[in-house]
């Protein structure tokens, strides 16, 4: 039987960090930074008893920093073209070994990581990474790649604006230039040997969002240059097309296509960094801005990769709805992010600008697609839920949480130090206060507290805090382990809307399959209680085959027990949910 899936995302060199200095701008050594090892045994079990099956390490492949890692071969990297001190996870420098700050003996950085992977194996976790297609840091060489690869960009001919087979986009004749801006200087103004307002690169290149100026703006993603998959400047494409129908195709189908085609050469330099991956026991990859390459590329990359590995997880940052249905099924993605519908909707309705309403036809909308729409609250590139500028609280996060996690069988992913309650409060440097940064050396302060240094065991914790946790637990294991979760669904907000004190702040529906039987609700409002009769139209009971009576439902989360009352084939139950209470009613 198929499970829901939890993934537990982690900012690899922020998760084990203990120091608690966090001065803005701060090194390595003032601020600290975490290690594969302090991923213990003891981190990954208790990961893994939180209710996780998948575990992303964010921040893997070696990108650019500001650090002098020469005495290991590694050549250092300008401050010019590098945001904030220990560098954007999305500038990859090297696709072929990982970033040496997270190595205990950066000489054996790739060992230690491989360890992890097995001490992750072990603890039944399977592990995610990063991979950055559409852009590679400004100063990319990898010292690290097998013999059977070349370099990016080695044999482009860089008189030409576009050619097929060069893997980048260059402006001819025309040198790169540093952005200038006043409102911010590489390394905030630090002295240091590279920062001159110079970067050696002749011709220049794109810019990885897509400028092509020589001199890009200080807004633009100057520290990256885009990768070239064969889309003229015209945006017109100069490879082969799926043929109609391929939508419909297993992935096999697809594999066996491309292998009579002929592709550009960043397509297969891609594929050769994923199978290098997949070769190191990684079971899956999360593909950054994956809508700025062209799908018949995921297709051909995607449905290699399932060849390896059947059970790969394929996970795509995908922000525009009208794509959605192309990149999973022509794409061969397994998951996106449900990002700018239930993600967004669910912020703005705590947010007060907004009420629940509009869930219903979100789902209704993306039904077909449900199982692919991965949900999340907190990650990365989001102000955190817990922040002022999101939930203002953990607590005020909880009946997000428990509807994103049980609306539909996707994935749920939770971002290391939600579960706490981290507001991501820190000036850390280029990273301002809302986001816990990904660009500084910073710790992050409810979750050491959890950590309590190094061991694990939230010692360290409020008492609010700790129930915050223990509500993340009891949900997230529920929903690994509940067949309802993947089986059906039936809204009961609509025929609940003009219920006395059910209003645009409650949300309600049922899920069930043939051995379980759930009713979700959940009051937003933080402020106040509210107090209604929930109804079950005869659509439901019927569906349940429920005969007039009594029943008890009792709740998955903290054991409250309810009467559910059928008369004349119609279902109610007495309610009474406090601010940001939800209950998980199993029949």
């Amino acid at each position: 039987m198929a499970h829901k899936k939890v993934v537990y995302q982690v900012f690899t060199r922020l998760f084990g960090n203990t120091q608690t200095t966090n001065k803005p701008w701060g090194t390595k050594e003032e601020n600290g930074v975490g290690k594969f090892n302090d991923f213990t045994d003891k981190a990954l079990q208790e990961i893994k008893d939180l209710g996780v099956t998948h575990i992303w390490f964010t921040g893997v492949p070696h990108h650019a920093l500001v650090a002098d890692y020469t005495k290991f071969g590694i050549s250092n990297d300008d401050p010019d073209v590098v945001k904030g001190r220990a560098g954007s996870p999305y500038a990859v420098k090297d696709y072929y070994n990982v970033n040496p700050d997270l190595a205990v003996d950066p000489s054996r950085r790739m060992e230690e990581f491989e360890a992890l992977i097995q001490r992750a194996h072990q603890k039944g976790l399977q592990v995610i990474i990063d991979i950055v297609p559409n852009h590679i840091a400004r100063n990319y060489h990898s010292i690290s790649h097998p013999d059977y690869v070349k370099n990016f960009g080695v044999d482009d001919d860089v008189t030409q604006e576009y050619a097929r087979n060069n893997n980048f986009y260059y402006i001819p004749g025309v040198p790169f230039q540093v952005p200038f801006s006043t409102d911010y200087k590489p390394l905030n103004g630090e002295k240091h040997p590279l920062i001159d307002g110079k970067f050696d690169e002749n011709p220049a290149k794109w810019t990885g969002n897509g400028s092509r100026q020589p001199q890009p703006n200080s807004n633009d993603w100057y520290e990256t240059v885009k990768v070239n998959y064969g889309v003229r400047p015209d945006g017109s494409k100069d490879f082969p097309e799926l043929p109609d129908g391929f939508e419909k195709k297993m992935a096999a189908e697809h594999f066996e296509y491309w292998k009579t085609q002929d592709v550009p050469n960043s397509w297969w330099k891609f594929r050769e960094i994923a199978e290098f991956w997949l070769a190191k026991g990684v079971d899956g990859f999360r593909y950054d801005m994956a809508e700025m390459v062209p799908v018949e590329f995921w297709s051909f990359m995607n449905s290699a990769i399932k060849m390896k590995n059947p059970n790969a997880f394929l996970l795509a940052e995908v922000y525009n709805p009208n794509e959605y249905r192309n990149y999973i099924f022509k794409g061969k993605m397994d998951y996106l992010y449900d990002k700018v519908e239930t993600y967004d909707h669910l912020k703005a309705v705590i947010q007060g600008r907004t009420v629940t309403d509009g869930l219903i036809t979100i789902r209704n909308r993306n039904k077909d697609i449900d199982y692919h729409m991965l949900h999340f609250l907190d990650n990365h590139d989001e102000q955190r839920l817990a922040s002022p500028e999101f939930a203002g609280s953990g607590e005020r996060g909880k009946p997000l949480m428990v509807v994103s996690t049980t609306l539909s069988s996707s994935p749920t992913m939770v971002y290391f130090g939600q579960e706490v309650g981290e507001p991501g409060n820190e000036d850390a440097g280029f990273g301002k206060r809302s986001r816990t940064s990904i660009f500084d050396y910073i710790g992050v302060p409810n979750h050491q507290r959890w950590m309590n240094h190094g061991k694990f065991d939230g010692g360290l914790l409020t008492e609010k805090e700790k129930a915050l946790r223990d509500f993340y637990k009891r949900l997230l294991n529920f929903s690994i382990e509940s067949s309802a979760l993947m089986g059906n669904y039936f809204d009961l907000h609509t025929v609940n809307a003009q219920t006395a004190g059910y209003n645009g702040q409650q949300y309600a529906f049922a899920r069930w399959s043939d051995t379980e039987k759930l009713i979700v609700v959940s009051n937003f409002d933080s402020n106040h209680s509210q107090t209604y009769t929930l109804k079950l139209p005869n659509e439901l009971i019927n569906l349940w085959h429920l005969k007039d009576g009594n029943y008890p439902v009792k709740d998955v989360l903290y054991g409250k027990t309810f009467p559910l009352k059928v008369k004349q084939g119609l279902g109610f139950i007495d309610l009474k949910l406090e601010g940001s209470e939800s209950f998980i009613l199993k029949l």
